[in-house]
């Protein structure tokens, strides 16, 4: 034990540190050079949690290693993301970015990786950059910004990963994100492919418009932005069609849903919207039938 220990040790001193974390940690360095010594501890802490998660996404050789350690073998398999954290006072992210692995399509992985990377860099250069400009105006008040992700579906088939970003300045903003992977081919779905022509979308929005009005029918409490709502709405609000490319991602059960985000289509009270199209309203229309949707 005390000699994989060893190897672990080396292994994990051996780890280079991504870009994208470089680019982090020496941000959080510059700004917490004056804090107070109990501060400094965490910032340090902090950064060797992220180098060890970057370290098993980083280097296959100390992922082995602690594969063969008992009980942190176990966590292998949870830890797939990486995790950015900062936290001043009122100001505080936490940003996790899923990594997909294990695909024999390595353009399709990398590309997926990376797009995930940018936007959790992106998420965090606008946030810093947001907090400088409420110190600079000594605006004070609440910053913050949470991204993380969640696995809709993940069978023999299908892979849905969703993606969230929660923005708090004074009230709350919500957006979501999908990506949905057909794991034996190793392609990534889009809607468009899902159908033989356009024709989907007219068939999908009419059938959202009649799940908005039964659920505002059998719920007072629910409203969305639809022509016919008992809700006053603006005409500019109105919900007329999903968008060709529209956010969605294939449930556990092999149904399409497809989602909105917040203030998108109701008020933001009523969260993310998300509609379960029926497969038979929509079968006429697929590319293939039973492939992914039943």
């Amino acid at each position: 034990m005390d000699r994989k220990l060893d190897e672990m040790k080396q292994q994990y001193m051996d780890v280079p540190i991504p870009k994208e974390l470089d680019f982090i940690v020496t941000k959080a360095i510059q700004r917490h050079t004056k804090k107070k010594r109990s501060l400094k501890w965490l910032s340090a802490a902090a950064a060797a949690v992220i180098i060890f998660v970057a370290g098993i996404n980083t280097s296959p050789a100390f992922a082995h290693a602690l594969s063969e350690v008992p009980l942190v073998g176990n966590l292998i398999k949870v830890l797939t993301f990486r995790e950015y954290m900062f936290k001043d006072q009122t100001y505080e992210a936490k940003l996790e970015v899923p990594v997909i692995t294990d695909m024999k399509n390595k353009e399709l992985q990398e590309s997926l990786n990376q797009k995930y990377q940018e936007e959790a860099k992106k998420q965090y250069q606008d946030f810093m950059a947001e907090m400088d400009s409420m110190k600079a105006a000594g605006s004070g008040g609440h910053l913050g910004v949470n991204s993380g992700y969640v696995v809709k579906t993940d069978n023999d088939r299908i892979l849905s990963v969703g993606r969230y970003v929660v923005n708090m300045v004074g009230s709350s903003s919500t957006t979501f994100q999908f990506d949905t992977i057909d794991k034996k081919k190793e392609i990534l779905i889009t809607l468009p492919s899902l159908f033989t022509d356009e024709r989907y979308i007219e068939v999908i929005s009419e059938n959202i418009k009649s799940q908005m009005m039964e659920q505002m029918k059998s719920d007072q409490g629910k409203v969305y932005w639809v022509e016919g709502s008992p809700a006053p709405v603006q005409m500019s609000e109105v919900f007329k069609s999903i968008k060709k490319d529209q956010n969605f991602y294939i449930n556990s059960d092999g149904q399409l849903v497809i989602s909105f985000q917040k203030y998108e289509v109701a008020p933001g009270y009523m969260g993310v919207p998300e509609f379960v199209i029926p497969t038979g309203v929509i079968s006429d229309l697929l590319v293939s039938k039973d492939e992914y949707l039943r």
